[in-house]
């Protein structure tokens, strides 16, 4: 990624959504780019799990929203996951664990912050859905940039 995220809202402030105030990386990576794959969860990761395991994820972000549950959703092992499958970042409106471990895994992970539980008993998530929050209306299809300074979000790539 050549340009940052200033770059891209300074250039076409008309075509970019930005992130609200709350959400840090956790993730080893500090920048990532890629198009938008959701999952709307409730409480419990396996979909996550499966998706993250499973799918190849080159070129994409994973947009996850746990409806700020404070519950575990990403860990040490989605995160090994989610590098294999080659997905450059998470974006989890929720929060994250094992952040000591996490912190050198090549992939950024944007989160509310941590708790040390997950949640057990399997429920069943949504995939390819429109998710909102952070003032963000996040669509499958979407392009996603992170860096230092936050995350923008547009509905194609931009040059």
């Amino acid at each position: 990624m050549a340009d940052f995220t200033a770059d891209f809202c300074d250039a076409h402030p008309d075509k970019v959504s930005v992130l609200g105030p709350g959400y840090a990386n956790y993730g080893g990576a500090t920048m990532a780019q890629g198009e938008v794959v959701t999952i709307r969860l409730d409480r419990n990761n396996s979909d996550l799990i499966t998706l993250l395991r499973d799918e190849d994820g080159q070129g994409k972000v994973v947009v996850v929203d746990a409806d700020q549950a404070y519950y575990a959703i990403v860990g040490e092992n989605l995160m090994k996951f989610a590098q294999a499958s080659g997905y450059t970042g998470i974006i989890v409106n929720g929060y994250v664990r094992d952040t000591f471990q996490i912190k050198d895994i090549p992939v950024a992970l944007y989160a509310l912050g941590t708790c040390s539980r997950k949640y057990i008993p399997v429920t069943q998530g949504e995939r390819d859905v429109s998710l909102s929050f952070g003032g963000i209306n996040f669509k499958p299809g979407d392009y996603v940039y992170t860096d230092t300074d936050g995350v923008i979000v547009t509905a194609e790539p931009l040059a």
